[in-house]
This record gives C-alpha cells, sequence and structure tokens, in this order.
C-alpha cells in the first residue's frame, strides 16, 4: 500500500493560493480605491493614502482657500501675513513666503503642503518634495480656477461638502457679476502695483480677468511679463481713462496730477483698492471685483 506524500499540497492548495490572491488582489483595490489623487495648478500629481489633517499653507491666499474649503481645522502651519480669516493669525508662521523655514515647516509633521508657485522658492518646493512631504502648488490665474482649487483641496483634506458649497457660492456670485457687467462700454485702465520702479500686470494675471469681468480693458495687457515694469512716458502714451492703485497704502494720485491732460486725471478716475481683495487669488477677489467693478461705472458716469 502506498503512503501518502506528507509534503505534497492538498489538492484543494490551487483553490487556497487563488482565494488568497484575490484576498490580496480586493484589499489593494480598496486601499487604492481610498487613495485620494489630484493635479495641482502646475500639474503635479498629489496623492494622498488619506485625507490631510496637518496641513501647512505657505501663502495668504492658500490659507483663504483652505478655511474657505472647510479645512482651517487642519491648518497647523502658515507664512507671514495669513491675516484672513482672523483665525489665521493665531497660527504658527513658518516665515515668509520667500523665505520659508524647512526645519520648522519639517518638525510639525505636515501630511500636506500648500505651496505658492510663484511666490515660495523653487527650491525649497523642491527639497520639501525631496523629503517625502505632498506639496500641492496653488496659482490661480483665473477666476473660474477658484472654484476648482476650494474644490481640489477639499478633496485633500477630506471635507468636500463644505468645498463643493464654498466653489457653488462662488460660481454663483461670479456669474452674477458677469451678467451685469461685462456688457457695459469698454474702459481703459492701469493698474498699477508699485510705484518705484512703475510696475503693472498683464493679461496673464488674474487681476486682468476681473478688469475684462467689469468691462474695462487693461491698456498694459499685452506685455510679455506677468508683471512688467514701464515707464511715466509709456503710461502717458496710453492715456487710460482710470488709474487704480492696488496696494491701498497710497494713492495714486501724488505722482498723477502732474500730467492734468492725463484722460484719468482730466475726469477724476483715480482711485484706490480695499487691500488684499484683489492681490490674492481667493474668494474675496469677488468683493474686489464688486469694488473694482463700481469704480468703472463711476468713470462711466463721468464722461462728458
Amino acid at each position: 500500500m502506498q503512503r501518502p506524500d506528507r509534503n505534497k499540497p492538498p489538492r484543494s492548495w490551487p483553490a487556497v493560493m487563488m482565494a488568497a490572491a484575490a484576498v490580496a488582489l480586493s484589499l489593494a483595490s480598496a486601499a487604492s480605491a481610498q487613495a485620494i489623487a489630484v493635479r495641482d495648478d502646475t500639474q503635479h500629481a498629489v496623492v494622498l493614502h488619506h485625507p490631510a489633517h496637518r496641513i501647512v499653507s505657505l501663502a495668504p491666499h492658500a490659507t483663504e482657500l483652505l478655511f474657505a474649503a472647510g479645512a482651517g481645522a487642519y491648518v497647523v502651519g502658515v507664512s507671514d501675513y495669513s491675516d484672513y480669516p482672523p483665525e489665521a493669525k493665531q497660527i504658527t508662521s513658518m516665515g515668509s513666503s520667500s523665505a520659508l523655514d524647512i526645519e520648522r515647516i519639517v518638525a510639525l509633521k505636515p501630511d500636506l503642503v500648500v505651496a505658492w508657485s510663484s511666490g515660495n522658492s523653487a527650491s525649497q518646493i523642491a527639497r520639501l518634495r525631496a523629503i517625502g512631504i505632498p506639496v500641492f502648488e496653488s496659482e490661480p490665474r483665473q477666476l473660474e480656477a477658484i472654484a476648482a482649487s476650494l474644490l481640489r483641496l477639499s478633496q485633500l483634506a477630506g471635507t468636500e461638502d463644505s468645498g463643493a458649497a464654498a466653489a457653488d457660492a462662488f460660481k454663483t456670485r461670479l456669474a452674477q457679476l458677469d451678467a451685469t457687467y461685462r456688457q457695459r462700454p469698454p474702459v481703459r485702465v492701469f493698474y498699477q502695483i508699485w510705484k518705484k520702479p512703475l510696475m503693472t500686470l498683464n493679461d496673464s494675471h488674474m487681476v486682468s480677468s476681473v478688469i475684462a469681468l467689469c468691462g474695462g480693458e487693461n491698456v498694459f495687457g499685452k506685455l510679455p511679463q506677468l508683471a512688467p515694469t514701464v515707464s511715466t512716458e509709456a503710461v502717458l502714451q496710453a492715456d487710460p481713462e482710470v488709474i487704480f492703485a492696488a496696494d491701498g497704502g497710497s494713492s495714486p494720485s501724488a505722482g498723477w496730477r502732474r500730467f492734468p491732460k492725463l484722460t484719468a486725471i482730466a475726469a477724476d478716475n483715480l482711485f484706490t483698492l480695499t487691500p488684499n481683495w484683489m492681490s490674492r487669488p481667493g474668494p474675496r477677489i469677488l468683493d474686489g471685483a464688486a469694488e473694482l467693478c463700481q469704480k468703472l461705472d463711476l468713470a462711466r458716469s463721468r464722461r462728458r
């Protein structure tokens, strides 16, 4: 009589192996399904295996976006000048946008960093990625991109309901402003962001989207640089009907009153705007848009 081979697997072994493989595949699929994957504004893939509940924001506008997306409770570090909403002032600063304290950021053990592509140092962003910290680069250039930012950041933080509500509210208000102002008679605008040297913004910047929304035309919109330096002579030649000072800290009047033949001076159309509303690509930019639209309407009313 032949003895059974004790080392030989039972006939059911292949079935057991297949079942184990199926379980492993199922677990892997479940893990994959739970992973959160979005693309940031530079088209980098950002993948998290669980919602981010320790977030560091490296720009004031990113801080505003995170709070609006319902993730404010998860922000453990910010950059200087992150002063809105008021709760953000109580969060530890990691330094200025252009000079961050990488060691302090790492010490916070963040599971997500929201960086500013054009404001943070590229080498410091690369260093954070090299350490293994997921980085979402935020650089909205069009108004519609703010709603998309709210949705993606809320996905990463696990606050989708809040993010969707904020995005819908933003899109609704944007549509209302668009319907009200876009078809109004055009107004030529010089948007001054700095006095010495004299600087403005081109049409690639979100501010120009706001100007267009209000029926305005950026007189330097076609220049190739995002924030070009221009001369006084170039402004005089462009002869804008309205001049805006973006920082709100100083009136543009002092320098331009010397040129009474300039259309903006003759019509008394030199305006300042509320600080930070227009300079930060976050939800409050629509407050800035409403303000800018009203001032362009005032300029239209002053036409002879």
